[in-house]
């Protein structure tokens, strides 16, 4: 290790490296491209950063003159990047380091002024980084090391085309680094297309995933989900929590509510500019706020410090992102608890991520008021106050007040200001876990009919209004409704029977024609079924399956062979047609064939009576006045055909005027 790297990490108190840390210093992996999956917060940032040092330094401990960049470190997100470029900012301080950022939000003149002033390390967001290569302002060609930081993130927030891209423009001999929480396929696809003989390292065991992160779903009533988060993070009371919604319009009505509730909160979703999103975290680290309240473009690489406290506000889509959402409390060796408020409806969904992601959580309810204030007198008789020695300038207060209050009325007092300064509980209903009541007996009824059925359009949710409406009935007083081709039978209750007669009145009719009729018993139906008839007569009436055995065709009649007709050799091949010879052109119908077709298409036995009509045909028009006839006007020329000047019945109509034969010229079709 080089000696101002590890004088960086001396001063920083980094005494013994984490598992994955020491993994990728091995000295035997210096300048391999490395394949890393390794859980969140377990210093991956510092070891990346410790992987590409000797590849960046060479033999040096300092480095030259900044000019073109040496290492590319490619983020998902704004903040990680952002996050990023401060840690390795301390790592490769004393080696003189010059850092430069292209993130998406941020100025992209001051980001070209400074690639042009020059770097040694560029970290970036894919697309702000292609677009800088797309402009020309960063130059690639002496970049040694590439490093993907949540690779896997990347690809699923649809990266993918500019990291190969970015790729492509870096020199082949570059170190390709690819750090990921998981490695999907996709992930092991990019490796094996943009890295050499990578070597796989993988600090992620099977049973101790997030093992310094406490578990916890808590089942709450469908309206009290907020209450629950309130008294959540009263009871545990974090140093700093992270509140994850699904959605940008649930970021904005929890920050509220908590603002209300005396919560100093801040927000955090893609909506924000850059700059909001900078003083949110800002805000968090610097202790002015104390909950962040975000969606999941949190969920990756963002560390907070004293970040005791995950709840999910809404369940996660996958357990990847649970995993993901969890990390940001419990990294490098601290303790964290991870909350899930689950309603009764989403229970499954919270058991199937959990096993997907192969924890186990503490079920159980979300604290209440009464846990609430238990714990806040805990913490209160347990601080240190009560053990501090009273100062110099605190001595003349304190005798004051012993010698006005008695000590009940400052004890009351100081629980007084103690609970100004915390929010109060919410209380919280019970969870109804009784099983569905089964519906009772309906009880003697009559039935009667109804002259509607299935070929008028009737249904159940029609049927029920109107005769409610009609009878003066609730539904309650309604039992079974069977519905057939002309008819719809219906089930009253036997004591509603009398003020349901009363109210249809002695014609037995409702809307105007539809007529009712009593019964005597119940109709003779079939079994009531949820499958539509129609669907159920399709099945029965499928096609019995295709019989495949062999048949034998030994006894089967053989074909009768046909006799080829005389003059017709087997092997002769059809003569071949002479082309057709083009007579002298027509003046308005085109060219006579030689076989004597007319002008309009039809046949004549003679040249003679062919030369005629196209003599006729060119003497009509000879004149300049009667040529303009047929265009239109009441001249004395033919109407203009109809359709396309040279089809085959207009050519035929003229001919049969022309010819004066009455149309019996008709050509024949061919």
């Amino acid at each position: 290790m080089k000696k101002t790297i590890a004088d960086a990490l001396a001063r920083k108190g980094y005494d013994v490296l984490t598992p994955v840390q020491q993994a990728v210093t091995r000295p035997e992996l210096d300048g391999r491209d490395l394949l890393v999956s390794a859980q969140t917060g377990s210093g991956k940032t510092i070891g990346f950063g410790l992987a590409i040092a000797s590849t960046l330094l060479v033999d040096e401990d300092r480095f030259a003159q900044a000019d073109a960049p040496l290492a590319l470190i490619i983020a998902p997100t704004r903040e990680l990047a952002m996050q990023v470029k401060r840690e390795l900012g301390w790592l490769y301080a004393d080696a003189g380091a010059i850092l430069a950022s292209c993130v998406g939000g941020m100025d992209m003149r001051d980001e070209r002024r400074a690639l042009a002033r020059g770097a040694h390390i560029v970290v970036a967001t894919p697309g702000r980084l292609r677009d800088h290569i797309m402009r020309g302002s960063i130059d690639l060609t002496g970049v040694r090391a590439v490093v993907l930081d949540e690779a896997d993130e990347m690809l699923d927030l649809g990266f993918r085309e500019d990291l190969e891209f970015i790729l492509e423009e870096t020199p082949q001999t570059r170190q390709t680094l690819l750090f990921s929480a998981t490695v999907p396929e996709a992930i092991a696809r990019l490796a094996q297309s943009y890295q050499r003989d990578a070597e796989r390292i993988s600090t992620v065991g099977e049973q101790t995933q997030h093992a310094d992160i406490e578990y916890r779903a808590m089942t709450v009533a469908p309206h009290d989900s907020e209450n629950a988060i309130i008294n959540v993070l009263r009871y545990y009371e974090a140093p700093n929590a992270i509140v994850f919604c699904n959605t940008r319009a649930m970021v904005a009505r929890l920050t509220t509510r908590l603002s209300n509730r005396g919560f100093s909160v801040v927000a955090l979703s893609g909506e924000l500019t850059q700059g909001e999103r900078s003083n949110a975290l800002q805000s968090m680290r610097d202790g002015r706020a104390r909950v962040c309240v975000a969606t999941d473009v949190a969920a990756r690489g963002i560390d907070l410090p004293n970040l005791d406290l995950v709840v999910h506000a809404e369940l996660p889509n996958s357990h990847d992102t649970l995993l993901h959402r969890s990390g940001r409390t419990g990294r490098a060796g601290r303790k964290g608890v991870s909350a899930l408020v689950v309603v009764p409806s989403s229970r499954k969904k919270a058991e199937r991520i959990l096993k997907f992601a192969k924890l186990t959580a503490d079920w159980g309810a979300a604290p209440s008021a009464g846990d609430v204030d238990a714990r806040d007198e805990e913490r209160m008789l347990g601080a240190d106050d009560w053990q501090a020695e009273i100062t110099e300038g605190e001595r003349a207060s304190v005798d004051q007040l012993v010698e006005r209050f008695t000590p009940e009325q400052i004890a009351a007092a100081y629980l007084r200001q103690y609970k100004i300064r915390h929010s109060a509980p919410e209380e919280l209903s019970p969870i109804k876990s009784e099983p569905p009541r089964a519906r009772a007996a309906f009880g003697p009824s009559v039935w009667f009919s109804l002259s509607e059925g299935r070929n008028h359009a009737a249904s159940p949710r029609h049927v029920l209004p109107m005769i409610c409406k009609a009878g003066d009935l609730t539904k309650n007083d309604i039992g079974a409704i069977r519905i057939v081709d002309d008819l719809t039978y219906i089930e009253i209750r036997e004591t509603s029977v009398a003020g349901f007669l009363s109210a249809i009145g002695p014609s037995m009719t409702i809307e105007g024609n539809k007529q009712l009729c009593r019964l005597e018993k119940a109709p003779d139906l079939p079994a009531f079924r949820h499958s539509k008839p129609e669907r159920a007569s399709k099945a029965n009436s499928r096609p019995a399956k295709k019989d495949t055995s062999p048949v034998d065709w030994s006894d089967a009649p053989k074909p009768r062979r046909l006799k080829p007709k005389p003059g017709i050799r087997k092997d002769s091949k059809p003569p071949k047609r002479k082309p057709k010879a083009e007579g002298p052109a027509d003046t308005v119908h085109g060219p006579i064939s030689a076989r004597k077709r007319g002008a309009g298409g039809a046949k004549f036995k003679s040249k003679e009576n062919a030369k005629a009509v196209q003599g006729t045909a060119s003497d009509k028009f000879s004149g300049k006045e009667d040529a303009k006839k047929p265009s239109g006007g009441r001249g004395k020329g033919p109407p203009p055909p109809k359709g396309k000047p040279n089809s085959k019945k207009n050519r035929a109509r003229a001919a049969a005027k022309k010819i004066g034969k009455g149309g019996n010229a008709t050509p024949k079709r061919r």
